[in-house]
């Protein structure tokens, strides 16, 4: 056979295994709506129920609209805005916030860094603690707060006064001291109550990021020589840094939205109003709709970007397991 002959055939081949290969140009777009179809009532679903009521609150953020007095009402610009930051009480509410999640956010870290390192090792009844320790994130904030308003708090029939009576007597005392927890140290009573919830959600990451360290490296780091604490130092803690973003991250999209804790134990009052309390009191106390819309912003604006920054981590710690 001719050279020639050779070459049609091969390329006759080449042309017949490129059209087996290649699906026709109109089905990928079909496959991949046929793939996407379901999700659409689900999309619509969000965007009817999420969406369209932020671009409402928005919309009304930007106007002046007072229920107490119906005759003036219009377009106000950023006069909301700027309200919100030259008010000496909401943006005490904005500082209050701040400090009540970093500060809720770092201990609840490191009570859960603590706990996640000793539930990582083997003991008997290691599961009945576990499951004990995540108790406090299944509670429903609002019965959260109450139980430490009433079981622990409460000055006259209250757990950490009554522990603190029986201390007292053990030493041949009657005059154990008896604080009001609630209006002596309020932001700290609303914090405790806050790390008591959220540090079982900071041991679950932290304990998730720990059994997926590579064990043989840890054990050949024992081999060498390698203390308990080299072996945190310069495997555990750079492994889990990832995850201590992602918790510290995830933990401040949902402390500095916390409204349960506040309203239920001093409802605002001395110093404690954070900015989810104050859209609150602006929307159903003092009926400016418009400043309430503007506080609501600021929050889903904080709110989205930190969430923005855990989406990142999230995305970063999918690569490197794929890799």
């Amino acid at each position: 056979m001719s050279s020639q002959a050779l070459f049609r055939r091969s390329s006759a081949a080449r042309a017949a295994t490129g059209r087996a290969g290649t699906s026709p140009p109109h089905a990928r777009p079909r496959g991949a709506w046929s793939r996407r179809a379901p999700l659409l009532p689900a999309l619509v679903f969000m965007i009817v129920v999420t969406q369209l009521p932020f671009v409402g609150t928005l919309v009304i953020s930007f106007m002046r609209w007072n229920a107490l007095d119906p005759g003036d009402r219009g377009f106000a610009g950023l006069s909301n805005y700027s309200t919100e930051f030259t008010d000496p009480q909401l943006r005490s509410s904005l500082t209050t916030t701040v400090v009540l999640t970093v500060a809720v956010v770092l201990v609840s870290l490191v009570l859960g860094l603590g706990l996640a390192l000793l539930l990582d090792r083997r003991f008997p009844g290691r599961g009945i603690v576990r499951t004990l320790l995540i108790t406090p994130f299944l509670v429903v904030p609002v019965a959260s707060a109450l139980l430490w308003k009433h079981a622990l708090y409460n000055a006259s029939y209250g757990l950490i006064n009554g522990t603190l009576s029986w201390v007292w007597r053990l030493f041949g005392s009657h005059d154990a001291p008896q604080p009001d927890w609630l209006s002596q140290s309020p932001k700290l009573a609303v914090e405790a109550s806050l790390i008591w919830q959220w540090t079982p959600f900071m041991m679950l990451i932290l304990l998730a990021g720990l059994q997926s360290r590579p064990t043989d490296v840890v054990e050949a780091a024992r081999v060498d020589g390698a203390g308990a604490w080299q072996v945190f130092r310069y495997l555990t803690f750079p492994h889990l840094r990832r995850y201590l973003e992602l918790a510290a991250l995830l933990g401040t999209v949902y402390v500095v939205q916390n409204f349960d804790a506040v309203f239920t134990l001093t409802s605002g009052g001395l110093g404690t109003a954070n900015l989810p309390y104050a859209v609150y009191t602006t929307f159903y106390q003092a009926h400016d709709y418009g400043q309430a819309s503007a506080e609501g912003v600021i929050v889903v604006a904080l709110s989205i970007i930190v969430a923005t920054f855990a989406l990142r981590t999230v995305s970063s710690l999918f690569r490197e397991e794929i890799r």
